[in-house]
């Protein structure tokens, strides 16, 4: 069929992916939706998602959740939306588009946002069974379903989707290698001390990284299967799977096609209205583009600036796109990565300012102009002042830069807020929104809340890494306007943790119910609180339940409806529905009969088992049916619970210490095993970890902890406020040549100080920088006794050490709270038929059932 244009003028969209769905937004913004026919030719089975976090596919978010497309936008609209039906062909005489149905549409303007295609080198055998790209989600599904009989995968390319690839085929149960031509990871982004750190941090995850090689062949068998790589080197690398992530070339060929003028290295010629060099009737967008400046831009944000140049230029205002900020923050493998500005500086006499911590996976390098200016920077690891660095870009800071890398509470270190910034600062790059703009949407339009910010200004929308700068803008603002900014716990509460904490405290208030009636808002009074109040509130009842009277188990009573979802069994769950089991080991130090007994309980249950990074052993693969017979057995054989479910202690790190090893200068081990069994249980606004290392080498990496030890010759050193998780930082030193009754003392008040005052799920470490004061304050108070609660801390901490009781052990003694243990209330002794397993290395992993995306039709989008 020819569908034709009539009086109504017609634009054609080809291709629908990120830039493509910003660039229908941009219409609408302008009301060319109503006065335009709009048509949207998608090549893909669904509409537009977010590539950008394709790989939280494997953390279990599914396409739907992943998609861009608002369906009632795009009937509210009008606009014609046609998945799974490309444009195969252009006449650009009769302005004619075909689709791969046989439909051809007449258009007045024609948009291509074709995008990019992966680069598959050309070696031989690169199409063999087994090798992947990793580009959309039907790539991810086959990846998965081929990764289901592999046990080795190798990701070709060490660039930003390649690591994001190798730790998909980790999280797949593969063994997985990165093998990168250029002598560092992310050659792009980072300089080589930014690739030393990065490398450090990802090989400690259990990857391989092979650095300064290309591959030559993927080694083939008889069937044409995958069985390895030959690398440049002469070396062959064994493996099952290989994923080409080796970088992205414009999809151009539509436009080579029908004549259009395409950049000698790819890339559809554009002006700087973002309009074809040789046809005013069609534009170019997002990564097919070759900008006026000579440049293909991959990243999602000069796409978006692109598409609204682009929809500006149809509705006849002003616009242009003559480049675009290439700075990009990432979390890859769960460690931050950041570049702005001129990160390689190249600019002529510029200077380096750089702070580098190998063994915490630290690197922070500012590029500072002659005049002081700050012309750029990577961070590697700790990413948390980037939203602030970036808007300082091309202007000088106010304070040195040699304070800008130095770590949060290190001396002479200096944390800049967004208040400081400038109004014609840059908050968010995805959007192009100034600090003004964000100013101006909380005075001048009214916006109370981030997500009225989002609305109105679309910054924080895109990449997200501006929302929290975002948040401290919004919030500052307010109060600068004299707005009473609610900081409550909650809905349900107006006050915040600290203060619902010392009124528990004070009032000796034991439930749940009875703080909610007395102190909660009005409106909330008799209700039944909401997920954010119930468990911070459990988490204070529980902290302080010996001296206000509560029980200390915590599915007693009322408590168990308040629990977060591992606490309501006492175990962590997983990702098919089935829980692990972590015993207690103080200070990994474990007899061979107890290695035996838990051996033997993993034989005869199934589980999977692993070491993990604290020392201790996982039991992976319970259902909850068997979680008391499981506890029976360990407690029998004089174990506990080790609360890895709970916001509580986890464990106690150690090394050998002066017994074995030649170097150490105190009993190690016997410290960290006090320390656990003095805090086991201790529940607290987040996770607690601790360590303790023998001597100076730090072997037990305590300074990576929330509260570490460190022997010296006269005793031992505490440091506090540290985090090895998602933002590393490194501890600070609190006290130093303790002896052991002082050590325990000052760790006593700290521990206590950090849950009277800590937000809900505050880490020590945010805490710490938090905290008015920050570390002087909290050393004034804790070491000092400024606020004279000394006392009182020492004895809440007493209580919990005495009342102190095994959860297991009280589950498995009392027939009634056994009860709970069961998969269905009506049929107490059948198992879920949903929880099932699959054999792998000799061990068993969740078989989960691979989700499969058929072609839909678009419920509300105007099909023809």
């Amino acid at each position: 069929m020819t569908a034709t244009p009539g009086a109504t003028p017609t634009i054609v969209l080809v291709g629908h992916g990120m830039v493509g769905q910003r660039f229908l937004e941009a219409l609408a913004e302008r009301g060319l939706t109503a006065t335009h026919r709009v048509v949207v030719l998608c090549e893909e089975p669904r509409p537009a998602y977010d590539r950008v976090a394709l790989t939280s596919y494997f953390s279990g978010k599914t396409p739907e959740d992943l998609s861009m497309t608002d369906l009632e936008f795009i009937a509210a609209h009008g606009i014609e939306l046609y998945v799974g039906d490309p444009a195969v062909t252009v006449d650009r005489t009769a302005r004619e588009v075909t689709a791969r149905s046989g439909q051809v549409f007449a258009y007045d303007t024609l948009v291509l946002a074709t995008g990019s295609f992966p680069f598959v080198p050309p070696v031989p055998n690169k199409d063999a069974d087994g090798c992947f790209v990793y580009r959309t989600i039907e790539d991810l599904l086959a990846i998965e379903e081929y990764a289901k009989t592999a046990t080795t995968g190798a990701v070709v390319g060490g660039g930003l989707l390649g690591l994001e690839a190798a730790g998909a085929l980790k999280g797949l149960g593969l063994t997985s290698h990165i093998v990168e031509f250029a002598p560092r990871l992310m050659p792009v982004q980072v300089d080589e001390g930014g690739g030393a750190a990065l490398l450090r941090t990802i090989e400690e995850m259990g990857l391989s990284v092979h650095t300064g090689v290309g591959t030559q062949e993927i080694v083939v068998d008889d069937s044409g299967a995958v069985t390895g790589m030959k690398l440049s080197d002469g070396s062959e690398l064994a493996t099952d799977l290989v994923v080409f992530s080796a970088g992205v070339r414009p999809r151009d060929q539509l436009a080579r096609d029908c004549g259009l003028t395409v950049g000698e290295r790819g890339g559809i010629a554009v002006d700087e209205q973002c309009r074809t060099v040789n046809d005013p009737h069609v534009f170019a967008i997002g990564e097919c583009a070759l900008a006026s400046d000579g440049r293909v831009y991959g990243l999602v944000a000069p796409g978006y600036e692109q598409a609204e140049t682009a929809a500006a230029t149809i509705a006849a205002d002003e616009a242009a796109f003559t480049g675009a900020d290439l700075s990009t923050k990432l979390k890859l493998l769960g460690v931050d990565v950041a570049s702005f500005g001129d990160a390689h500086g190249t600019t002529a006499d510029c200077l380096d300012v750089v702070y580098s911590d190998s063994r915490a996976g630290l690197y922070k390098k500012l590029v500072i102009g002659r005049d002081g200016t700050l012309l750029g920077g990577i961070l590697v690891g700790d990413a948390e002042a980037y939203g602030t660095l970036k808007a300082f870009t091309g202007s000088v800071p106010p304070v040195s830069p040699e304070s800008l890398v130095l770590p949060a509470g290190a001396s002479g270190g200096a944390q800049l807020g967004p208040s400081a910034l400038p109004d014609e600062a840059i908050i968010c790059s995805c959007h192009n929104v100034s600090k003004g703009a964000i100013r101006g949407a909380v005075t001048e339009h009214s916006c109370t809340t981030v997500p009225e910010v989002k609305k109105c200004t679309k910054a924080g929308t895109g990449c997200g890494s501006c929302v929290k700068v975002l948040g401290q803008l919004v919030t500052a603002e307010l109060e600068a306007s004299g707005v009473e900014v609610d900081k409550g716990l909650c809905g349900c509460f107006s006050q915040t943790r600290e203060a619902l904490y010392e009124i528990v405290l004070a009032l000796r208030i034991n439930t749940y119910q009875g703080l909610l009636d007395r102190y909660g808002r009005e409106e909330a009074r008799g209700g039944d609180g909401c997920e954010i109040c119930k468990p911070a509130i459990a988490s204070i009842i529980a902290s302080l339940a010996p001296t206000i009277g509560a029980s200390g188990y915590v599915l007693e009573g009322e408590q168990a409806a308040l629990q977060d979802s591992n606490d309501h069994f006492l175990a962590n769950l997983q990702k098919n529905g089935s829980y692990s089991v972590v015993p207690r080991i103080p200070g990994g130090e474990i007899t061979p009969e107890g290695l035996i007994v838990i051996g033997e309980i993993a034989r005869d249950f199934g589980l999977y088992t692993k070491i993990t990074g604290g020392q201790r052993i996982d039991m992976f693969g319970a259902r909850v049916e068997q979680l008391p017979l499981i506890w029976t057995r360990l407690v029998d054989a004089g174990f506990e619970s080790g609360h890895a479910y709970g916001k509580s202690l986890r464990t106690v790190k150690s090394c050998v210490g002066q017994t074995w090893c030649r170097y150490g200068v105190q009993d190690s081990v016997r410290m960290a095993i006090d320390l656990e069994l003095r805090y086991r249980g201790l529940r607290s606004p987040h996770k607690l970890k601790s360590a303790v290392s023998g001597c100076a080498r730090e072997c037990a990496e305590a300074q990576s902890k929330d509260f570490g030890v460190i022997a010296t010759s006269n005793g031992w050193n505490l440091y506090v406020g540290g985090n090895g998780g998602a933002t590393p930082r490194h501890a600070d030193l609190l006290a130093q040549d303790l002896s052991d009754a002082e050590l325990i003392r000052l760790i006593d008040r700290f521990l206590m100080f950090y849950i009277r005052t800590a937000d809900r799920l505050e880490r020590t470490s945010t805490w710490l920088e938090r905290i008015p004061g920050g570390l002087d304050h909290v050393r004034d108070v804790v070491v000092e006794d400024s606020l004279g609660i000394c006392e009182e801390l020492e004895s809440l901490m007493a209580d919990h050490v005495a009342h102190y009781a095994d959860e297991w052990a009280t589950t498995i003694n009392d027939p009634e709270k056994l009860a709970r243990f069961v998969s269905f209330v009506n049929a107490p002794d059948t198992p879920d038929p949903v929880v099932g397993f699959v054999p792998e290395r000799d061990q068993i992993k969740p078989d989960l059932p691979l989700l499969t995306i058929g072609h839909r039709p678009l419920e509300g989008s105007a099909q023809r």
